[in-house]
């Protein structure tokens, strides 16, 4: 009988156990995607407030810009999937963060809300989801594909802890329009940084046919499973961009408090998506499911019911947890899809996701319009009623093999 500490080790991984799951190329991916994300995270959570206040955007206009930013996102998986089957994942890898490059310097030569449509076409392109998902998916040790994914993931998180704070404080001393311009530069580096990891091509067995799709022998269930976490990204992205504004429309925070509170979210997606990715590799992926899914509605809930700073600290670190679903989705879709059909799959779960999601900031922009609790009401009922299905599905299958054996 194991003790309660041997246990709970188990779970919670040391830093360089967690780190002995990434080959070489694997760490150089995990550096470029933590230097672009401190550079993005400088700007990604206060932009919300700069369309606001700077640009005149309204709920409804910034819910408007987050949608075409979505749209942007749900259309450019498949060709990068297309892409990372047919060429070199690297060079897709590259192209992507090139693309990413003009947004900031879109966002800082704007002067209305208006002229940002260019800027979020940009800012949503997602041409290497598939690739890098691919890329990972082939390098990591397949009994810790979980955790291997969530810690590529916590790599964006590891950035984004310091940055908003960071960020927060530069635009309050020299303006958010040389903030955008620093984080192009860490875009730069970003960027650089994939040239020295080695190339990876699909074998021409796992060059995929069009009727690829119907050999899948797991079909139903990454279907399912696809669908599933597309429900999550949409309940998800109907209420995120609307937290900054409302610590600063509710509990009247300023710009420099809600990014050290953006800091601590993304800590928490840093950490809680390693031990939750750990908990799923052990445990099985309904169970890290169910945590994301109760830790959001707890955490949602406690965000509208105290204006106390120091008592949201925990609490925007469990809203971190909303950010895992996405590497629990690529591990699941990977781990269920034959090599040969993993990039095609791939996209698709993540088309899904993010279609789910096209409309859901526009829908919580507005809710907020109408009432700032709203966005966040409406995510607690829906991850209740996907918490729900997972039990009830679950505790069905079990009383499905009692009655077979």
């Amino acid at each position: 009988m194991k003790s309660r500490s041997e246990r709970v080790s188990a779970i919670s991984p040391r830093i360089g156990q967690v780190f002995e799951a990434l080959n070489r190329d694997l760490k150089l991916v995990f550096l470029s995607n933590m230097v672009g994300a401190f550079g993005d995270g400088l700007y990604a959570y206060v932009l919300p407030i700069y369309m606001r206040d700077a640009l005149g955007a309204n709920s409804v206009d910034i819910g408007f810009l987050y949608a075409i930013l979505t749209l942007t996102a749900a259309l450019t998986p498949i060709p990068g999937g297309i892409l990372a089957d047919r060429y070199d994942r690297k060079k897709v890898m590259i192209l992507s963060w090139i693309l990413w490059l003009p947004a900031p310097l879109l966002f800082s030569l704007a002067t209305h809300w208006s002229m940002l449509f260019p800027a979020m076409i940009f800012y949503g392109c997602f041409f290497s989801g598939p690739s890098t998902t691919a890329y990972v998916a082939s390098s990591a040790r397949k009994d810790r594909m979980n955790l291997t994914f969530t810690i590529i993931s916590s790599s964006w998180w590891v950035g984004y802890i310091f940055s908003p704070t960071i960020g927060g404080y530069l635009a309050t001393i020299i303006g958010m329009r040389t903030v955008f311009y620093i984080a192009a530069m860490f875009y730069l580096t970003a960027t650089t940084i994939l040239v020295f990891i080695r190339s990876q091509k699909a074998t021409r067995d796992e060059r995929l046919d069009v009727k690829g799709y119907k050999k899948a022998p797991n079909r139903r269930d990454i279907i399912a499973w696809a669908a599933f976490f597309a429900s999550i990204m949409f309940l998800n992205v109907l209420m995120r961009p609307f937290i900054p504004t409302f610590l600063e429309d509710v509990y009247r925070f300023d710009t420099f408090l809600i990014g050290i509170l953006g800091s601590l979210t993304f800590a928490g997606s840093a950490l809680l998506g390693v031990v939750i990715g750990r908990v799923g590799d052990k445990f099985g992926n309904r169970v890290a499911v169910v945590i994301c899914l109760a830790l959001t509605s707890v955490s949602l809930i406690s965000l509208q019911l105290t204006s106390s700073f120091l008592l949201l600290v925990p609490v925007l670190f469990m809203i971190g947890a909303t950010y895992t679903p996405w590497p629990l989705m690529n591990a699941t879709i990977s781990s269920l899809s034959p090599e040969k059909l993993r990039g095609r799959w791939v996209a698709l779960s993540q088309t899904a996701s993010m279609s789910a999601a096209f409309v859901a900031p526009y829908i919580g922009g507005s809710l907020y319009a109408v009432s700032p609790n709203f966005p966040f009401m409406t995510t607690i009922v829906g991850c209740v009623i996907l918490l729900g299905l997972v039990l009830v599905i679950r505790k069905w299958q079990q009383s499905r093999v009692r009655i077979h054996t």
